[in-house]
């Protein structure tokens, strides 16, 4: 079962979460294997959509908001695009487009920065917006303060929250075809600037920002985690083994209905919806070319078929069309 530890270090200025998504990742692989048009992901696109789904997981975690947490990478290699959406009751769902071939060992640089115009955001997406209010987003490339480009997703991530969030953040991500997971440390905010959280951060120019040797100690023992380790061990023997000698208040676990689980919002009606969107004209062309309409969901990987009578039946008033037959039971 998908679950979410959350803990923060007694006495120290020190917070940090643990995720493991193992039913809800499998559905993600299963759904998009399934579909017929898209196949499944090569193993580097999967790598880095569980990476991605994890960290997602993570951030959504560490705030109080009331909406979606929406992590993308858009890229200049054969990975246009890839999408990790997680809303505030831990429920998720993740997609990719690929534009070009992806041989096994493709690495971050390769699939999403190949001319370093790459680029990661991060948005928050309220459920109820006011008139006129608009996302909250940052946007950073995918490359350091010296222009290098960023090897890996933790890198990436761990760049976003100093550039964009000034919050000293350490993760530890790992991702493979049973298990994506992923470990956060964060120093905790004190007085500042609003962040990405909605809380208060110092400032690095303030003399509290100087007082990090704990969270750096534990930062190095995080980054000790090995990849292995993080995708093979339990949540407690992690623990255990990274923090044996700090004193850790653990908080319980979410998981099942609060944890972390996979779900999208595509149906029947929002494709039915898109279609009378075309018109009738676009909607007959197609059927007339393909003998039905079949869109797919790029999230869940569902398929809704659209022959001759359901698309009729669609430019059709209601009061115009004759009772569906009742179902032989």
């Amino acid at each position: 079962m998908s679950e979410l530890h959350k803990f923060i270090f007694d006495g120290l200025p020190v917070r940090g979460q643990l995720v493991r998504l193992t039913d809800a990742w499998q559905e993600v692989l299963r759904r998009r294997a399934a579909n017929t048009q898209t196949g499944a992901y090569p193993p580097p696109v999967a790598e880095l959509l569980g990476e991605m789904t994890a960290a997602a997981v993570l951030m959504q975690g560490n705030i109080k908001f009331d909406g979606a947490l929406v992590l993308q990478i858009m890229g200049d290699g054969p990975v246009k695009v890839a999408v990790a959406e997680v809303q505030n009751d831990l429920r998720l769902r993740a997609t990719a487009s690929i534009v070009g071939a992806v041989p096994p060992g493709m690495t971050l640089t390769q699939m999403v920065n190949a001319k370093g115009l790459g680029r990661c955001a991060i948005t928050l997406d309220p459920r109820s917006r006011r008139e006129g209010q608009q996302p909250y987003q940052g946007v950073v490339p995918l490359n350091d303060e010296r222009g290098a480009p960023l090897l890996d997703l933790a890198g990436v991530v761990e760049h976003y929250m100093r550039q964009s969030e000034q919050l000293d953040t350490t993760l530890v991500l790992a991702a493979d075809e049973q298990v994506a997971a992923g470990l956060l440390i964060q120093r905790l905010p004190g007085q500042g600037q609003d962040n990405l959280a909605r809380s208060n951060v110092q400032r690095e120019d303030e003399p509290a920002a100087l007082a990090d040797d704990d969270y750096q100690r534990i930062a190095i023992l995080a980054k000790s985690l090995k990849r292995e380790e993080l995708l093979g061990l339990d949540a407690d023997t992690i623990l255990r083994r990274l923090f044996w000698e700090e004193q850790l208040l653990r908080f319980p676990p979410l998981q099942g209905a609060q944890g972390p689980r996979f779900a999208c919002s595509c149906s029947r009606e929002r494709v039915a919806s898109m279609l009378r969107g075309l018109g009738k004209e676009e909607a007959d062309s197609i059927l007339a070319e393909q003998g039905r309409i079949e869109v797919g969901c790029d999230f869940c990987g569902n398929q809704e078929h659209f022959d001759a009578v359901d698309v009729g039946r669609l430019f059709t008033p209601a009061a115009q069309q004759s009772p569906q037959p009742k179902s032989v039971q």
